[in-house]
């Protein structure tokens, strides 16, 4: 029988394709770049013809490491939220570049809802604040600034989707058999669905102006969701698991019990902790989102979403050449003391929760003729904490206190960055030794959906791994004064 599980995994640098086995281990990969288009400031696009093209590529790639696409049992998909793709369902072509969850062109649109007085009714609906990031508003901008997206809403063959439904339609034979479908954790993200709704709904489609037709089909986050087709990878291979990224690393770290709480650093940080069957309110500026839906049942979870992180290392190495590789950061942070004053609010593209300011910028302050490249590096990585711990006051003051701290994401390697967290959250702070569990979330979703696991909690059992645990060492002054510089300074930004 086959058992090894094919992931997909659609980051917003890259998109990779990854096998696992049923307990967990790794067995091979291929990855591609994705090509980051900014044609005005805020804006960031993609082009879904290379996602899909480089996604097939990776794919085969790694089937051919499997050593062919019989020993393939299933198909795990997980994604880049709140991208959104345009396509015809006649041709199966983008009607125009998608528009990345990091753009903020229609923060003047949000902003006019929330004149109107619809964000408190939109956020006890949704879980969701009225703001760039959200799926829905983007739809609504592409119908009004792009002509073909426009037409094709007319003439009835528009199709809209997050990155996770582009594929499955593409997968499952595009314009001839494509599934036209989306996950519930997915369709949670875009404005357009009632945590409670089974589907999305009339009501805040017609709000934002979307047309419903041109939506997917909102289903389970495991089971048999749709079937790749034998020309794409080989043979049939059914598409049995299926979530957002944040949602699939929060299953990926097992985080399954109401109360359990993961953060994963990667392009942003995403924290979300886990409230069962309970549909999260908050009163701090978080997201209710759902977790995931199995046999039309939802766990739910309660986020904050910080929308800088590794991107900041990024920006480091790629635009001030303060490091090669991000890697060095660590290094660079252990060779000095502290930073000197040094404090960076990496508000790139605005400053996401608890704040929500979509027209905040970037501020680095107390620099000096001490200050280096080591306090620059030092001062990137602490950013993550302080970002980290102003979430934490919120969930606290929600009601959703943490008592552990599971990491992951590429910059959690960072064995320096994981202890200041664990220091400044003054919390214990744990990581497993295979820290992308946005992918391992995903091959536990299909595995279960496949019925090669029984349920979730079997698959954490068997496929986690082992864990790494930081815990706190900082003195509480050496805290408190670092906090009070991260909130002078976040009063600039």
């Amino acid at each position: 029988m086959s058992e090894l599980i094919l992931v997909l995994d659609e980051g917003t640098t890259s998109t990779r394709a990854m096998l696992f086995g049923l307990d967990g281990k790794f067995h091979g990969s291929a990855q591609q770049e994705i090509t980051q288009h900014y044609p005005k400031a805020g804006w960031v696009e993609h082009d879904a013809g290379e996602i899909w093209e480089r996604t097939l590529a990776c794919a085969r790639e790694v089937v051919e490491q499997a050593g062919g696409a019989d020993r393939i049992a299933c198909i795990g998909i997980t994604n880049q939220r709140e991208t959104v793709v345009a396509w015809d369902r006649n041709t199966g072509m983008p009607l125009a570049r998608a528009i990345v969850w990091q753009d903020r062109r229609t923060a003047e649109f949000c902003a006019q809802l929330r004149d109107d007085g619809h964000e408190d009714d939109v956020q006890r609906r949704t879980g969701l604040l009225l703001d760039p990031y959200f799926s829905g508003t983007k739809m609504r901008w592409l119908l009004d600034n792009e002509p073909a997206v426009r037409s094709a809403a007319k003439a009835g063959t528009l199709a809209f989707g997050t990155i996770e439904s582009w594929l499955t339609y593409k997968l499952t034979g595009g314009p001839d058999s494509g599934a036209h479908v989306t996950d519930a954790s997915n369709a949670s993200r875009t404005l357009l669905l009632e945590l409670g709704g089974a589907d999305f709904d009339d009501g805040l489609c017609e709000l934002l102006g979307v047309p419903r037709a041109a939506l997917p089909r909102v289903i389970d986050n495991a089971g048999e969701l749709g079937v790749a087709r034998e020309d794409m990878l080989g043979a049939a291979i059914p598409i049995t698991g299926m979530a957002g990224d944040q949602q699939a690393a929060t299953i990926g770290q097992a985080c399954l019990t109401p109360g359990e709480t993961k953060a994963t650093y990667g392009t942003g940080a995403f924290v979300l902790t886990n409230k069962g069957g309970e549909i999260p309110t908050s009163d701090n500026r978080l997201l209710g989102t759902v977790l995931y839906q199995l046999a039309g049942a939802r766990t739910y979870a309660i986020e904050g979403s910080v929308f800088v992180a590794g991107s900041l290392v990024q920006w480091l190495r790629d635009s001030l050449g303060i490091v090669e590789v991000a890697s060095q950061t660590e290094e660079l942070a252990r060779s000095v003391e502290d930073t000197g004053g040094v404090t960076i609010v990496p508000a790139l593209a605005g400053l996401g929760a608890p704040h929500w300011n979509a027209e905040a910028r970037g501020v680095i302050t107390g620099l000096s003729f001490h200050s280096g490249k080591a306090e620059l590096a030092r001062a990137a990585l602490e950013a993550m904490a302080h970002q980290t711990h102003d979430l934490a006051t919120a969930f606290a003051a929600d009601g959703a206190r943490w008592e552990t701290l599971k990491i992951d994401g590429g910059m959690s390697a960072n064995d320096w960055m994981a202890q200041d967290l664990a220091d400044v959250l003054n919390l214990p702070v744990e990581r497993p030794e295979f820290v992308e569990t946005t992918a391992l979330g995903a091959a536990m979703l299909a595995a279960v959906g496949a019925g090669l696991h029984p349920d979730l909690a079997t698959a954490g059992k068997e496929m986690r791994g082992t864990l790494s645990r930081f815990s706190p060492n900082m003195e509480d002054g050496v805290r408190q004064e670092r906090l009070a510089r991260w909130r002078k300074a976040l009063s600039a930004a």
